[in-house]
């Protein structure tokens, strides 16, 4: 084992796999990490890539495993199709050393194993956190550099980390999960050309399908080279990844879990979180100045390179590039206030009200002259003769959005409203938040067959 363990994956496998005494913070913050991802599940249940993607790999009586709108699959098209679900609105959870979306491709990955072995919520559980400090520890050698370069790291970096959960939730040891990612990342792609159109949340269920079919193949013993990523020849050369050093990474400390000393950000407005710190600082400068969108003059948004790259459209046709494009949303926030689900449909998309304040919002990248000020700032020019600005320097910290039990419970309810009958969410919401006292999962199986 001394050469796995000597390797990237190899050392991830062994730090992750004998740090597994979770504390009850950890746990706690798990249960809302899940939570808050089957209410995505839920609410993506409609969306279009979700039902092509049901369409094509899911039966009545197709699989084992349970799939969001009712039916079965094999352990991998299910992980495929409720990660999309989950990802289909971009209202699930980012994590910062990912830069990408964690839960989204964890909580479907995991499910999806589920299906074939029996599993507890306790040990559902610790498979989450198992698999979210690998994709913080990966995260963290080939961010930012990878991410900067156009790889979408939900897709790649999501899937290896994942795999690292899902192959110990199937009961293989450190070698077998380090077999896992490396098939893992002979897996990863997802480029972020594809923000915008149904390819974004079909990434994360890729990476979702992705993580449990390499834990499912290295649990037969079929393998690959376990320092593929540091190799010459690797994912780290090949892909750009460049972050921290790995000798440093591992030997930082284990413990607090990256849940507890990073956080996980769960999303308060349901479009690409490129946009939020945006979208925060606008709506504090209506609460403040009290004006409203016929007030306006212009608005000019200085934003960095990679929220540029991501918000490429500035005149939206559909809800899917309204979530990524910055005139959109903060139009929709200037004219009402927070973005909600229902801004983002077809009909809200072509409203003339949302259309007219489009061309009086002007994104564009921070230059020079303004790399000493806080990026994503936001100057608005009122008809009245006053300029209002408001900048920041880093996006929140976690504890400044960490949601209180009435935000997750509202966020929760208003994605699952439209899908599923209050008493039925209701039952699922509370099963969810004590998912370590549940003895089986057929609940969630239970709840998804329900959703429409």
């Amino acid at each position: 084992m001394n050469h796995l363990s000597t390797s990237v994956i190899g050392s991830v496998a062994r730090r992750t796999v004998h740090d597994t005494q979770f504390s009850l913070t950890a746990r706690t913050r798990a249960s809302h990490a899940f939570t808050d991802t089957i209410g995505c599940i839920v609410s993506g249940v409609a969306e279009a890539p979700v039902v092509m993607a049901r369409q094509a790999l899911s039966a009545p009586a197709g699989g084992p495993c349970a799939v969001i709108g009712g039916g079965g699959a094999p352990a991998g098209h299910a992980a495929l199709i409720n990660a999309t679900a989950a990802h289909a609105q971009d209202y699930d959870d980012t994590f910062g050393p990912l830069s990408g979306h964690a839960s989204a491709v964890l909580v479907p990955a995991l499910l999806g194993v589920a299906g074939l072995v029996s599993t507890s919520g306790m040990r559902l559980t610790e498979a989450y956190l198992i698999g979210l400090e690998a994709q913080a520890l990966f995260g963290r050698g080939l961010n930012p550099g990878h991410y900067a370069a156009g790889w979408h790291a939900t897709s790649t970096v999501g899937a290896i980390g994942a795999s690292i959960g899902t192959a110990w939730l199937l009961g293989l040891d450190e070698e077998g999960m380090t077999r896992a990612a490396s098939l893992a990342v002979s897996m990863a792609s997802g480029l972020k050309g594809q923000f915008g159109t149904p390819a974004k949340p079909l990434h994360a269920g890729l990476a979702a399908r992705n993580a449990v079919e390499a834990a499912l193949l290295a649990a037969t013993g079929l393998t690959g080279r376990p320092d593929i990523i540091e190799h010459a020849m690797g994912l780290e050369k090949v892909c750009a990844g460049k972050g921290e050093k790995w000798a440093q990474i591992m030997m930082s400390p284990g413990a607090p879990h990256s849940i507890e000393s990073i956080g996980l950000t769960p999303k308060r407005y349901p479009c690409c979180a490129a946009t939020h710190d945006t979208l925060d600082r606008l709506l504090d400068l209506r609460t403040l100045h009290g004006f409203d969108a016929a007030d306006v003059e212009r608005v000019d948004i200085a934003l960095d390179a990679v929220a540029m790259d991501n918000l490429s459209y500035m005149e939206p046709v559909n809800g899917m590039q309204a979530r990524f494009s910055m005139t959109y949303c903060a139009a929709v926030t200037l004219l009402q206030g927070v973005p909600r689900l229902s801004d983002f449909t077809q009909e809200a998309v072509e409203e003339p009200a949302r259309r007219r304040l489009l061309s009086l919002i002007h994104p564009h990248l921070c230059g020079a002259e303004e790399s000493a000020v806080p990026r994503h700032r936001v100057t608005v020019r009122l008809k009245d003769g006053r300029t209002l600005r408001s900048g920041r320097t880093a996006e929140a910290s976690p504890p400044a959005r960490t949601f209180n039990e009435n935000d997750r419970r509202d966020k929760y309810l208003d994605c699952c409203s439209r899908h599923l009958d209050r008493s039925d969410a209701d039952t699922l919401y509370e099963r969810l938040l004590t998912l370590e006292k549940q003895p089986d999962l057929a609940f969630i199986a239970c709840a998804f067959g329900k959703a429409r």
